[in-house]
């Protein structure tokens, strides 16, 4: 069925048809802010279109892999050696030990993949746990697309929905609130750095926090204050923490300070809710992919058979880059050798990086660069890491007054709230490395194919 409401639906646009679209889609995001910096967030006429059925193997399967990387996350905590393959700094260790009044470690993640609807592979490269982007972006796309006549006319054969995930992360924040249970009433702000070009995302969750009648209010690491145990962002006291500030960087900009922020001196004293705390990044390592797919460490975890089998289908061969000997496939290799010799497969990531930074793609560089950054990887955490199936679709856009339909890669990110799935980001690309920024990059609401109605 994908398939051939994806024909149809190509086919309602032509040029003259795209040219209209493209007008509703501009002033659409015009008007809610849909932009990543200066640039809109959708820049093709399509939507990701999935299946009831596919959507609930993505769900399955994903909330399969929070859960494990939950039960990885507390065996590599307790093991001195699987957590010494972590690569914590010490001020990350400083901030693991700040317990924040609450169990789940993130509230609110997304697994980041390759869903290739037509040959079913499932394969995940990435668990953004500590600080996901683009839940309100989804949101609000979703509501433009819905506006767009050839989405409307499409819809009469065959139906679709959104999946929209801002309640869930509204939910996740109370959940986490009410636990951590020292006071009555929320009073919250949205912390990252100024002048990010997802701002227009904060905007769009303050404006959603507040509609739910959350006091929510937009601030800076730099605006907040802490005076007689309460913490005040821009003058105003919170108890309440919507974290979109990244660890790394804010331990980069602050060094050993950091320890003395207004922000983590009243984590220390309990005396806000931090969502998500600082216990979410274990989980945002890209190592705690090397502890799903090694096999010694998942039986020292307690994983089952089953559960590692499932698991291998899904979770790429990942490694910590160091000297020595590993496993793949069941034989022991030399690590080193092993990645001069299979350049061609693997990619080197920074242990804790984000939006491609770092990362060398083998298949796409020289020899001699390959050498290089293998063993650059030494010097800092590295992780080496199979390549996985890439998943393409077609997609119509409007460029220079005609409609063109091209191929372009299609990452598949599911929201988890907790361990559960709601509601699903899709980014496109022309380039391997799948980002906002990247060639041809596009942002698309994901909507859920109904049968059609005749």
């Amino acid at each position: 069925m994908l398939s051939a409401a994806i024909s149809y639906y190509h086919s309602l646009l032509n040029d003259d048809s795209a040219r209209e679209n493209q007008a509703v889609l501009d002033a659409g995001q015009r008007r809610e802010g849909l932009f990543f910096g200066e640039r809109p967030l959708a820049t093709v006429l399509r939507p990701r279109l999935l299946t009831g059925v596919q959507y609930e193997e993505l769900r399955q399967v994903s909330e399969l892999v929070a859960h494990a990387s939950r039960q990885a996350r507390t065996f590599a905590l307790s093991d001195a050696h699987t957590r010494d393959l972590m690569g914590f700094t010490p001020l990350e260790e400083a901030l693991l030990e700040i317990d924040p009044g609450y169990t789940e470690p993130s509230a609110s993640s997304r697994l980041d993949s390759f869903f290739d609807n037509e040959a079913g592979s499932l394969q995940f490269v990435e668990y953004n746990a500590e600080s996901p982007a683009a839940i309100a972006y989804e949101d609000v796309l979703s509501e433009v697309f819905l506006e767009l006549p050839v989405v409307q006319e499409f819809s009469r054969r065959y139906p679709v929905r959104p999946i929209p995930a801002r309640q869930r992360m509204f939910q996740a924040l109370m959940d986490a609130f009410r636990e951590w249970g020292r006071a009555d009433e929320p009073r919250m702000a949205i912390v990252d750095w100024k002048g990010l070009p997802t701002h227009s995302e904060f905007v769009l969750f303050e404006r959603y926090f507040n509609e739910q009648q959350l006091d929510t209010l937009i601030c800076s690491p730099e605006e907040l204050e802490y005076r007689d145990r309460t913490l005040y962002a821009r003058g105003k006291p919170i108890n309440l923490v919507y974290r979109r500030l990244l660890i790394s960087e804010f331990l980069g900009r602050y060094g050993a300070d950091a320890l003395e922020h207004p922000l983590v001196q009243a984590c220390k004293d309990g005396t806000i809710c931090l969502v998500n705390s600082f216990r979410a990044k274990p989980l945002y390592k890209k190592m705690i992919f090397g502890l799903l797919s090694d096999p010694e460490i998942m039986d020292g975890a307690g994983f089952d058979r089953d559960t590692q089998t499932t698991l291998a289908k899904h979770i790429p061969w990942t490694r910590r880059v160091r000297q020595g000997t590993s496993m793949y496939q069941g034989q022991e290799v030399d690590l080193m050798a092993f990645m001069h010799e299979h350049q061609e497969r693997l990619l080197l990531k920074p242990n804790d990086e984000y939006g491609g930074k770092g990362i060398t793609i083998g298949w796409e560089t020289s020899a001699d660069e390959w050498r290089r950054a293998c063993q650059a990887a030494l010097n800092e955490p590295f992780v080496v890491q199979e390549r996985v199936h890439i998943a393409y679709e077609d997609y119509p856009a409007y460029r220079d007054g005609r409609l063109d339909i091209g191929r372009r890669l299609v990452d598949t990110d599911p929201y988890l709230f907790g361990t559960h799935v709601e509601g699903c980001l899709t980014r496109l690309s022309t380039v391997t490395l799948l980002n906002v920024t990247a060639g041809g990059g596009s942002t698309v609401p994901t909507l859920l194919l109904e049968p059609p109605s005749d």
